[in-house]
């Protein structure tokens, strides 16, 4: 700071944290000389709230403007006794608050719970073995949570000695869950699920599968489930038209929670959020007759081998099942006779191991042959951005570097 402040002639005050320096102010002492009047600043719905920035997975993150009414669209939308139970706030619940705020999984549903007058308690970071002293401490009944983050705070020893009596919702998403860990984490928490599929450009939920969906065994299960109130969506082929159940395309929506749009970028604005209303998610899926919407991957993500579309997230749900794998990511990589061959990069579990040829047999078992991994990588760890997501890009760099394009 000391060496750029010459270069910022229009700040003029700097305000520190986690120590800071002495010829500045600290945050906390700054914050308490604030008066506590209403500023009386005329605020319109329509006005941003928050911008928050996208992940980045497949290139550099977008600021999405999140306007009032995108954040009130969805809790003012139908009368609260139509709500179903998940969905209902009481001046008695305590919400936690685990996902860093910079995600909508933490801005967005700490807002939903303050909106409610619930009580917050908020993590300064994500810590697995302090998420479950918050459960100890302060009785917590609603939160979110990434998968990673599930899994991470599931497989603590103390997880299963902990009481999670008050825990009524555990809700979920931004990235796709494996079975397996779905089906050990309803073991440990013993409350009902939801999962839950939006996007920093929607303001977060859209869709949602309730808890009587979560049945082992039932086809609804594989599914994100169905939109909210007030929320459309449609199935759409390249050329933008809408497609008939079970057929795959990309995931499009509308309403009143889609972004004003993305700052200072407005070929990306009308690129994702055309005139029409309808926002391009950039994520593949089908719905099925009932309306349930299923989730395949990102677009971006999909691997082209021998002509067939294969979906990441398939292959490495396939993968997460086998009893000794930790986590898997899967990615296509070059090759000369299918121009993309499946490329699995796995974590084992702590002490157990396996081979390529293991891996590979046992995914065989399971999915096409076509999907199947032509060849394993063994890492001791995923590459994931703060928000949990796992960072192919960073996993297929090496095996595309000197290539135009990230197509064979």
């Amino acid at each position: 700071m000391r060496q750029i402040k010459d270069q910022l002639p229009g700040v003029r005050t700097v305000i520190t944290t986690e120590g800071g320096a002495p010829e500045w102010q600290d945050f906390a002492a700054w914050r308490d000389a604030q008066s506590g009047d209403d500023p009386r600043v005329p605020i319109d719905t329509k006005d941003i709230a928050i911008q928050l920035y996208t992940s980045g997975t497949t290139g550099k993150p977008k600021g999405a403007m999140l306007s009032h009414a995108n954040f009130l669209n969805l809790v003012q939308t139908g009368n609260a006794e139509d709500k179903p139970e998940w969905n209902r706030w009481s001046t008695d619940d305590v919400s936690l608050v685990a996902m860093p705020i910079f995600h909508i999984g933490g801005s967005g549903w700490g807002v939903m719970g303050l909106y409610h007058g619930a009580r917050g308690v908020i993590a300064r970071e994500f810590d697995p073995t302090k998420v479950l002293d918050f459960f100890e401490q302060s009785g917590i009944t609603k939160l979110f949570m990434v998968p990673a983050a599930m899994q991470f705070v599931v497989r603590q020893p103390r997880a299963k000695t902990v009481d999670f009596s008050r825990l009524k919702y555990m809700l979920y998403g931004a990235s796709p869950i494996p079975a397996a860990l779905l089906k050990e984490c309803i073991e440990i928490f013993k409350c009902g699920f939801v999962q839950m599929y939006g996007m920093t450009e929607t303001t977060g939920t859209i869709v949602a599968l309730p808890p009587e969906d979560h049945v082992e065994g039932l086809e609804r299960m594989r599914s994100a489930g169905k939109a909210l109130p007030g929320v459309e969506i449609a199935i759409l082929d390249a050329d933008g038209k809408p497609l008939p159940p079970r057929e795959v395309g990309e995931i499009a929506t509308r309403s009143g929670s889609n972004m004003a749009g993305y700052w200072n970028l407005p070929e990306a604005t009308a690129s994702t959020l055309r005139g029409d209303g309808w926002l391009r998610t950039g994520d593949a899926g089908y719905m099925d007759e009932d309306g349930y919407l299923y989730i395949h991957d990102r677009i971006k993500d999909m691997i082209i081998s021998g002509g067939e579309n294969i979906y990441p997230a398939e292959v490495e749900n396939a993968l997460c099942d086998h009893p000794d794998v930790a986590e898997a990511a899967v990615i296509g990589v070059p090759d000369d006779k299918w121009g993309e061959a499946v490329k699995a990069v796995v974590v084992m579990k702590p002490g157990k191991q396996a081979t390529a040829t293991d891996i590979i047999n046992f995914t065989r078992e399971r999915i096409a042959g076509y999907k199947t991994p032509k060849s394993v990588e063994f890492l001791p760890a995923l590459p994931r951005n703060p928000s949990g997501k796992i960072l192919r890009r960073q996993l297929r760099e090496p095996y595309w570097a000197g290539k135009d394009r990230r197509v064979n």
